[in-house]
């Protein structure tokens, strides 16, 4: 994949996850604050933690920023995977926005193309 097409692909990861967290907001009372500014998007939680999901273009990674650490994520094999760990980028950010925000929250699947 191309930059271009990678940076397109990030675009439509963040636009899905701010989705998400309006309709957490406004449908589930959960109180998440998506705030974007270009290729960051950052959800502040009710606590004042945060968690801040951006792209990396030149390593063609998203990357994640919580509370409970700092992870990199890249396609293989139609999934966004951890680097380390191989956890699924959807699966990982249910875990962070629940731990943070004291509700069960489901991250829907990201796009992979």
């Amino acid at each position: 994949m191309n930059e271009s097409e990678f940076l397109a692909l990030a675009d439509a990861i963040l636009d899905s996850i701010e989705r998400q967290a309006d309709v957490w907001f406004e449908e589930r009372d959960i109180d998440i604050e998506g705030v974007r500014n270009g290729n960051v998007l950052t959800l502040v939680f009710a606590d004042g933690s945060q968690a801040v999901i951006n792209s990396q273009a030149p390593m063609q990674e998203m990357w994640v920023a919580a509370r409970s650490g700092g992870f990199h994520y890249r396609l293989k094999d139609g999934k966004w995977l951890d680097t380390r760990s191989g956890e699924e980028l959807s699966q990982a950010l249910s875990r962070i926005c629940s731990e943070q925000s004291g509700a069960d929250i489901v991250v829907e699947p990201l796009p992979v193309r």
